[in-house]
Order: structure tokens, then C-alpha cells, then sequence
């Protein structure tokens, strides 16, 4: 392939790839909507892709006294060690 004849096929590429990325960028102008900042909306319960709303759990007074109580062991034993 003489030198030529390479430069035109790279010439023709560059003008299909010109061509090519002309129509894109006009398309994405018009078709794609720009997103909005922050945080998406939430789903409205209207909506056939929300799920049903798990029940809340809740801690009864004797687990919330055990968390207590560990907790409280945990912070004696922390201050302990930074007391040494």
C-alpha cells in the first residue's frame, strides 16, 4: 500500500468519525435531560414499584436494659485501660 493511498483511507475515517460524532452531539442536546442536583425524589406509594412497608421493630424494656448495662461496662472497662 503506497503512502498515499494510506493517508486517504485515514482521511476518510476522520471524516466518518467527524459525521458520526456531529449527529450524536446533536441528539444528546435535544434527547437527554439534564439531572438535577441532590438527592432523587422519593418513590410514592402509587407507584407499582414500591414495596410494602416492613413493621418496626421494637426493643422491649429488658433488652434496652441489657444494651444499657453492656455499654456501661464497656465505657468502665474503656476508662480503666486510659487511666493506666
Amino acid at each position: 500500500m503506497a503512502l498515499t493511498d494510506i493517508l486517504s483511507s485515514i482521511d476518510a475515517e476522520i471524516a466518518t468519525l467527524t459525521q458520526a460524532r456531529a449527529l450524536l452531539a446533536a441528539g444528546t442536546a435535544v434527547t437527554v435531560a439534564k439531572r438535577k442536583a441532590g438527592r432523587p425524589p422519593k418513590v410514592t406509594a402509587s407507584s407499582p414499584i414500591a414495596s410494602p412497608q416492613k413493621k418496626k421493630r421494637v426493643l422491649s424494656p429488658e433488652g434496652r436494659a441489657r444494651i444499657a448495662a453492656a455499654a456501661k461496662k464497656r465505657w468502665a472497662a474503656k476508662k480503666k485501660a486510659a487511666a493506666k
